[in-house]
């Protein structure tokens, strides 16, 4: 019994002296961080009203519609304040993804980088003022694809 609580106890120590090493030194990070260059933030784009403007003065080209990107998010959503929102998409060599709210002030609600190699998947919670369209901007070999999906935001759950 002791020999299992003394073996518990320097697994304890030992490990968290590892994890101790790992992250004063560098090797994990403490908290993810924005990129402290904010020179490639697409200033113009998030002040763009309208979908199509800003897609164009983000990407400067439009998109076309394609079957092969999936949204997951609710048709009806009973809090503007957090609507979640899952896109993933099988075009081939994604390079990034947009999430746009047609009839929010500044449409564009977030961009994603996506890394050669990275499944493309992303996950976000936006903000909509009211019921209107979600867009989701992939951009595949250098070309600009869309999804569209309408939901409803409701107050309190009494229609919106």
């Amino acid at each position: 019994m002791i020999d299992q609580t003394r073996r518990g106890f320097l697994k304890g120590v030992l490990g968290a002296g590892v994890a101790g090493i790992a992250l004063g030194s560098g090797l994990v990070p403490l908290r993810a961080e924005a990129a402290p260059d904010a020179s490639s933030w697409p200033k113009k784009a998030f002040g763009t009203p309208g979908v199509d403007d800003t897609i164009s003065r983000l990407y400067g080209m439009e998109a076309v519609e394609s079957d092969k990107i999936s949204m997951d998010l609710p048709t009806i959503a009973q809090n503007g304040a957090v609507v979640p929102v899952k896109v993933e998409t099988t075009l081939p060599n994604v390079t990034g993804i947009a999430l746009l709210v047609a009839e929010n002030p500044n449409a564009l609600a977030a961009t994603f980088k996506i890394p050669k190699g990275t499944l493309p998947f992303v996950s976000n919670r936006l903000k909509m003022a009211k019921t209107t369209d979600v867009v989701a901007v992939v951009i595949s070999d250098g070309k600009a694809y869309k999804a569209t999906q309408n939901v409803k935001v409701t107050v309190g759950g009494c229609g919106g």
